[in-house]
């Protein structure tokens, strides 16, 4: 099975993720997309997928401190736009498995994926 978890090394929940992954013996591929960036077509994809309500962090720092201008009147394409340029403002981790998408780390939507 492959399976990549995208986000941030020093993220408690990213951390979590990957502490789980590990005890249940899950290999995966870690794509930090601070130093490797995550591009507009993938972040189009996981908000088709999972919804940009979802996949768009806005309780974090990073949304808050944006212009007004980019928070106004967000949409799917202007939440992608966002997302793109600011990669921390995308909920973390994102996991692409086959077949399907976790966004967050909630463990019981985890263990039925897996």
């Amino acid at each position: 099975m492959s399976v990549t978890l995208y986000g941030i090394p020093n993220c408690d929940t990213v951390k979590k993720a990957r502490t789980w992954l590990d005890a249940k013996g899950i290999a995966y591929t870690f794509h930090d997309y601070k130093k490797q960036g995550t591009d507009s077509a993938r972040i189009s994809g996981w908000v088709d997928k999972a919804g940009w309500e979802k996949v768009l962090n806005r309780a974090g720092t990073t949304f808050k401190k944006l212009p007004d201008a980019d928070k106004d009147g967000i949409d799917a394409a202007k939440a992608v736009k966002v997302m793109a340029a600011n990669p921390s403002a995308i909920k973390r981790p994102v996991v692409e498995y086959p077949g399907g998408l976790l966004v967050g780390f909630k463990e019981a939507e985890w263990e039925a994926a897996f």
